[in-house]
């Protein structure tokens, strides 16, 4: 049904004589969108930013590593300390058929790379090419470790960023440039710029890496391995495969198969299953409050106009008597709800948009920005829509209302 000029008009002037009505509740419609949109992108970024402590690191992968045994087995007393060695690797990928990648991992801590006269506190590992499939590095300069370089024992090094900033204060690539780690010389090949926090003996970011069978050598490490590093292959379930992980390397070394705590199996997998459910719940908790204060502003909204239509109860009366059709009061009654809805819920929501984008700039490091806390447009589209039909849910019991008021009535109550 079209609505002409006056209609909005009136419209107006009703808004305007309940002004300060109308001031509350558009209030609570406005912070009720204020709430859920900031809710959805503080939910969003806290996400995003706890996901990049993960970032690049497989989703279905498993850190195994020995400690002193806790059970007695084979005429060995509990407490036995023992390592793992190069041929577990081997062990593990003959006889667990689930496994997709299986790489050790070596580490020296307390080392010192020297550059010049710059000198930093480092952490050595000695990896091979395929650990990238375990935690993917981000290459900023050169390239990561090859199998030339396991091959030909090579002398050369990936460094992390941190290394790389103290090292290298100017900036620029600093691959071919020679670097001392404690007293061997290395060829700076890469240079790694992953941000992620899990840390597998020690973080990305203060580690040099350099080829396994060099480090074998140069630490004089022989063969045995810190960390044995693991992927599922797609479709298994790394939990299903722990225990035969644990078993054939308790097997090989006279360990319990049992002791839990001797063959150490760090599963990732329930790391992740636990954050996904972490943020469900999250979000659930988000819609949950959001949804619950845009339904009270609604009731809000119903209330004011229920007042408004009491108040002019003459008025629609009278119009009525000169001819006006239910479907005309019927259209005022609701467009005025609907006007009032959206106004504040529009406010609302470019006020939290522009929060959130405060939000974003402050979670900003060279450029780079860390955490996106900005809704998606589809869920603006959404938040639109629901207050449209919150505005005509509102509206529609003061609008049945005024549509019900006969001239004779409105005459006796004036």
């Amino acid at each position: 049904m079209r609505i002409d000029i006056d209609t909005y008009k009136e419209i107006l002037d009703t808004l305007t004589r309940n002004k300060s009505r109308s001031f509350l509740t558009g209030f609570g419609i406005f912070w009720g969108v204020f709430m859920l949109v900031t809710l959805i992108g503080g939910g969003k970024g806290l996400k995003e930013m706890l996901s990049n402590n993960f970032e690049g690191f497989a989703t279905n992968s498993a850190i195994v590593f020995a400690q002193p045994t806790t059970k007695p087995w084979h005429g060995f007393r509990k407490g036995r300390s023992w390592y793992m060695v190069y041929k577990d690797v081997e062990r593990l990928k003959a006889q667990v058929s689930g496994l997709d990648v299986v790489t050790p991992s070596l580490s020296q801590w307390g080392a010192s790379a020297v550059y010049g006269e710059k000198r930093v506190n480092c952490n050595v590992k000695g990896l091979l090419p395929d650990y990238a499939q375990v935690e993917a590095p981000q290459i900023r300069y050169g390239r990561y470790l090859n199998d030339m370089d396991m091959a030909q024992r090579r002398k050369v090094c990936v460094i992390g960023k941190k290394i790389y900033k103290t090292l290298f204060p100017m900036g620029g690539d600093p691959c071919g440039q020679i670097i001392r780690i404690d007293s061997t010389y290395y060829n700076v090949v890469g240079v790694d710029y992953s941000a992620g926090n899990m840390q597998i003996n020690g973080a990305a970011d203060e580690s040099v890496v350099i080829p396994m069978t060099l480090m074998q050598q140069a630490y004089n490490q022989g063969e045995a391995v810190h960390l044995i590093c693991l992927t599922a292959r797609p479709g298994v379930a790394m939990s299903d495969i722990s225990q035969h992980i644990r078993e054939v390397i308790a097997r090989a070394h006279d360990v319990a198969p049992d002791d839990e705590k001797a063959v150490t199996v760090f599963n990732t997998e329930v790391l992740f299953g636990m954050l996904d459910n972490l943020f469900d719940g999250v979000n659930f908790l988000v819609w949950l409050v959001g949804i619950g204060t845009l339904l009270a502003g609604a009731v809000g909204v119903s209330n004011i106009m229920m007042v408004t239509v009491r108040e002019r109860t003459t008025e629609i009366g009278i119009r009525r008597a000169i001819g006006a059709t239910p479907n005309s009061i019927l259209m005022q009654i609701i467009c005025e709800s609907l006007m009032l809805t959206a106004v504040a819920g529009m406010s609302g929501i470019l006020f939290a948009v522009l929060i959130l984008q405060m939000l974003e700039m402050g979670n900003t490091t060279d450029g780079i920005v860390s955490a996106h806390y900005q809704v998606g447009f589809w869920t603006a589209i959404g938040a639109v829509m629901l207050l449209s039909l919150l505005g005509v849910v509102a509206g529609l019991a003061p609008a049945l209302r005024a549509m019900s008021i006969k001239p004779v009535d409105a005459m006796r109550d004036e």
